[in-house]
């Protein structure tokens, strides 16, 4: 039969303890711990030296700390302190209350149910002592660093660190609180900049909340959703036409570095001012120039009226970068639950993961493909699954998300991109080498789809849009197979033509979002075929006039565009005519 583990104890000690002062602790050991279900024998005594007390000594009792080391003595004194602080009034005198607090204090054992440092380094402490702790649960240590309860096993807890591991000490007490990763929430943080705890970090002091919500909290269930169909304009020709977004909706954005990614995404919050939608971009991993920048871009274009940055920059610790998207949820959280209508972007999650695999493999967690830990794929479905359009008994507001995936060289079908192309409604691919060409936005029109489909567009723009996506599609094979070809068809070179013309109109620059009567307005006249005769560089030129003349002199078009969103027979007729008008007065002047 195994022999019963025994109890260990384990005295730390600076100076060697002398024979009486080891019997005096025995007899303490034996009267505390002696009792019907264990005897004296069944105690393992052991002593150990630990210069890093500073003096005194710690008694280790099973999962019960004594601390009479000078390190926890001075951690007593100044939570004593610190005490002091917050409850003197502004008419006591603090130097005599200071001083009266010295003199009176009692250098005493220090006895918490309560766990210790067993290790810490790398953003990652492991803890002792906590029976009771909670996935998920919020710690505070002696030096006043917070942690995140990630990893329970039978001996010990790992903890994530959100502040400087070289505070924090072999031995140091860790306090439990009870509570859960929160962030302050409420109207106050609209054009602030945070960090991932939801403290401000742009230097214009602090702010009000509203109260608090959990970075974590269950995704809407299915009865508490509704169909999306009402569409979030992105003000991005290419997308509102083809890959339309819905209110509710999650579209990823993904493609190679530097083609373009987070420029959609802003383009985006900058094209929702004035539509009472509130956004909330999420930086993760990036550096804090280019956050700085973004900034900058969103407050040129009065973008921050309306919007939330949180920021987790590269070299902030991986925890921080990990919990970074669940607090921007909370924030996007609480105005969706006010019945508002939110945008969230989250830039990317490719560094999200990576974040999220480093604190794996630091909690020795085992490695799955790619050495991602195997619950990688949870990581971000209980983040997107949050986004969603509340039914009319639930408010009705949504979250709409965002959320962008970099590729390496193209390769859609590696771990991380085939697993949040499975979670979302779409995708939106960005492909390098129309990038290059000069096709701004580079979206790639073949892989790229929208799964919500014509249900998130209006019926105008539905009826503009017709065949464009297939009409792309068709020139990009075609233009393949002719590339080598010199004599065609006139029906082949019409159609390499129209479909030119059409590259060259989806073509878009940074920050200038259009607005769905100008889409569809461009769509329609391109879409008829009469202006494509026109030479691709004055493309954008007549645009521009056609455009302005219509605003001008057609207000009833507009109106029924705009805000009925229907486009008749009638006036779809009026725009091609107009535009074929146009067009012969535009080239006798060229000429």
């Amino acid at each position: 039969m195994a022999k019963k583990p025994g109890f260990q104890v384990v005295l730390y000690y600076v100076t060697p303890p002398s024979a009486e002062q080891l019997q005096g602790i025995w007899n303490f050991v034996l009267g505390k711990y002696v009792n019907e279900d264990r005897k004296a024998e069944d105690i393992d005594f052991s002593v150990e030296e630990d210069e890093s007390l500073g003096g005194g000594f710690i008694l280790k009792c099973g999962n019960e700390v004594y601390n009479w080391s000078t390190r926890g003595r001075l951690g007593q004194f100044n939570e004593k302190l610190q005490q002091i602080r917050r409850n003197v009034g502004a008419d006591e005198d603090v130097i005599s209350i200071l001083r009266t607090t010295t003199e009176e204090f009692r250098l005493a054992a220090r006895f918490r149910r309560s766990g210790y440092v067993v290790s810490a380094g790398d953003g990652i402490a492991r803890v002792k002592g906590l029976e009771r702790a909670e996935y998920g649960e919020i710690l505070i240590f002696a030096s006043g660093v917070k942690g995140m309860v990630q990893d329970i096993r039978r001996d010990d807890c790992g903890v994530i660190l959100f502040g400087r591991d070289t505070e924090i000490r072999v031995w140091d007490e860790v306090a439990r609180t009870g509570l859960r990763a929160g962030v302050p929430v409420g109207d106050a943080l609209l054009g602030r900049v945070l960090n991932a705890l939801g403290e401000p970090i742009d230097g214009d002091g602090e702010f009000e909340a509203e109260g608090y919500r959990p970075i974590e909290s269950p995704a809407p269930s299915i009865t508490a959703r509704q169909p999306v169909d009402t569409p979030l304009e992105t003000g991005i020709l290419s997308i509102d036409s083809m890959f339309p977004i819905g209110r509710g909706q999650r579209e990823l954005i993904i493609g190679d570095r530097q083609t373009g990614k987070t420029s959609i995404a802003i383009d985006t919050i900058i094209n929702q001012k004035g539509k009472g939608v509130k956004c909330v971009y999420v930086a993760i991993g990036q550096k804090a120039s280019t956050i700085a920048q973004l900034v900058n871009t969103l407050e040129k274009n009065g973008a921050m009226d309306y919007t939330v940055v949180i920021s987790s920059t590269a070299s902030d610790p991986a925890p921080l970068q990990f919990i970074a998207p669940y607090s921007g949820t909370a924030i996007a959280e609480f105005f969706m639950n006010k019945g508002e209508d939110v945008l969230i972007v989250y830039d990317d999650l490719s560094k999200h993961a990576v974040a999220y695999r480093a604190l794996s493999l630091l909690l020795e967690r085992s490695p799955g493909r790619e050495a991602y830990p195997g619950d990688v794929f949870y990581l971000h479905s209980r983040l997107l699954e949050r986004s969603a359009r509340l039914s009319e008994e639930k408010g009705g507001g949504s979250i709409t998300a965002l959320p962008i995936i970099e590729t390496q060289a193209g390769d859609v079908s590696a771990y991380i991109p085939t697993n949040v192309i499975s979670i979302t409604d779409g995708q939106i691919y960005l492909e390098s080498d129309l990038f290059f060409l000069g096709f701004r936005p580079a979206v790639n029109v073949g892989l790229s789809v929208s799964r919500v489909g014509g249900a998130a567009q209006t019926k105008a723009m539905k009826k503009a849009a017709g065949s464009v996506r297939i009409d792309l599609a068709q020139y990009r094979e075609m233009e393949v197979f002719t590339q080598f070809s010199s004599d065609l068809d006139d029906a082949t070179k019409n159609q390499l033509r129209h479909g030119r013309l059409l590259m060259e109109m989806l073509k878009q620059p940074i920050g200038h979002p259009r607005s769905m009567v100008d889409q569809v307005m461009m769509l329609t006249a391109v879409n008829s075929g009469v202006i494509d005769s026109l030479p691709l560089e004055m493309v954008r030129e007549f645009m521009d006039g056609y455009l302005k003349k219509v605003h001008e002199e057609e207000q009833t078009i507009v109106h029924d565009i705009e805000l009925l969103g229907t486009l008749n027979d009638d006036e779809k007729y009026f725009l091609v005519q107009k535009a074929q008008t146009m067009l012969q007065e535009f080239m006798s002047i060229k000429e």
